[in-house]
């Protein structure tokens, strides 16, 4: 790898000047720079960089450094513009270290080119199973404890809506709609008979119901910012065993009800024997540590209603996926899952 050559952005000139602005580097400066290894991901590229020093104490000796691929889909997802918008302006309103460190982060408008620059956790934190293992119970239990603590952190805050992501409206979920609506025709059409009568009736339901369902929002209540990919390959879970769970990959956060997360951790990604076994204990252990975070006035069976509304609308992850054109391994299975956990937890009452 170390013959791979180097992006820009991981220049010594600029990665000296990145690392005095954060602190890390004193008078120091950085001398070399080598690709340690470089893993191409769905819509991304994570390069790992090793540093070398002149003058330098306790920099780190190396960083993440995470770039777009030059294949994107803009008409569908702006891919890199909301995770650098993530580091860049919520991660340090942030009292709670939930995320990696970000040493540096950019969007460009005109290209649509992106960088961050992370800390590199390697030698603390990992993925715990190789997708599409489920992680254990006990580990879902640590990733929905830090899960709350995020969602805690803005629930029903001020900066919500200002400072902190945009609020939905009519016009822009409207927006949403629309563009879903045209990207299912085209699903639909890929698939041909592989999409049943009956499922296609589920989805045209859907579509015909999704604009009473924006309702969850008009009071602006029991709302949080939302990760919006919160697979269980999204954690990196401290190798000793500790809470210090840390959350990556923040291209789809958003303001939305936090039951979004835990259906697209479930539901989408958990067949029926397992959701039968642990789904209902997950969510009334999450709902407790929401609480022990000091969260008042959403019940249990608050949680319950916004979950199976949130089963609902994993309907649109396949389509979106297929849209942006990742693979069918990936969203074959959801789109599977999803009717499934549809049936089971009686959600077509929700889109009559």
């Amino acid at each position: 790898m170390a013959d791979e050559p180097l992006p820009q952005v991981a220049d010594v000139e600029h990665l000296t000047d990145v690392l005095r602005r954060s602190g890390m580097l004193g008078n120091g400066r950085v001398v070399g720079v080598q690709v340690e290894s470089s893993r191409p991901q769905l819509v991304s590229r994570v390069i790992c960089l090793r540093l070398s020093y002149d003058r330098a104490v306790d920099a780190p000796s190396s960083l993440i450094l995470k770039v777009g691929i030059a294949k994107r889909h803009d008409d569908v997802w702006e891919t890199g513009r909301r995770e650098v918008e993530f580091y860049t302006r919520l991660a340090p309103m942030m009292s709670v270290h939930l995320v990696p460190r970000c040493f540096d982060a950019a969007f460009y408008t005109d290209t649509k080119a992106w960088h961050l620059l992370l800390e590199d956790l390697t030698d603390t934190h990992a993925v715990v199973t190789q997708w599409p293992l489920p992680p254990s119970t006990g580990e879902c239990k640590r990733m929905l404890r830090a899960l709350a603590r995020f969602h805690a952190t803005w629930w029903d805050d001020r900066r919500l809506g200002a400072s902190a992501g945009a609020w939905p409206n009519d016009n822009a979920l409207a927006e949403v709609l629309r563009k879903f609506a045209k990207f299912y025709e085209s699903f639909a059409d890929r698939l041909g008979d592989l999409l049943s009568p009956q499922r296609r009736e589920i989805y045209e339901r859907f579509m015909d119901s999704a604009p009473g369902h924006l309702a969850r929002f008009v009071t602006r209540r029991n709302l949080s910012i939302i990760h919006g990919d919160a697979h269980a390959w999204n954690y990196l879970m401290p190798r000793d065993g500790g809470d210090d769970v840390r959350l990556f990959d923040w291209d789809n956060w958003r303001i939305g009800f936090v039951a979004n997360d835990l259906a697209y951790m479930m539901a989408t990604h958990w067949y029926p024997e397992r959701r039968h076994r642990f789904e209902r204990p997950l969510l009334d252990y999450y709902h407790e540590a929401l609480v022990a975070t000091g969260v008042r006035g959403y019940g249990r069976e608050a949680l319950d209603e916004d979950y199976r509304l949130a089963v609902v609308w994993q309907l649109m992850t396949p389509v979106w996926q297929a849209a942006m054109d990742i693979p069918p391994w990936v969203w074959w299975g959801h789109l599977e899952r999803i009717m499934l956990a549809i049936d089971d937890l009686g959600c077509r009452s929700l889109i009559r």
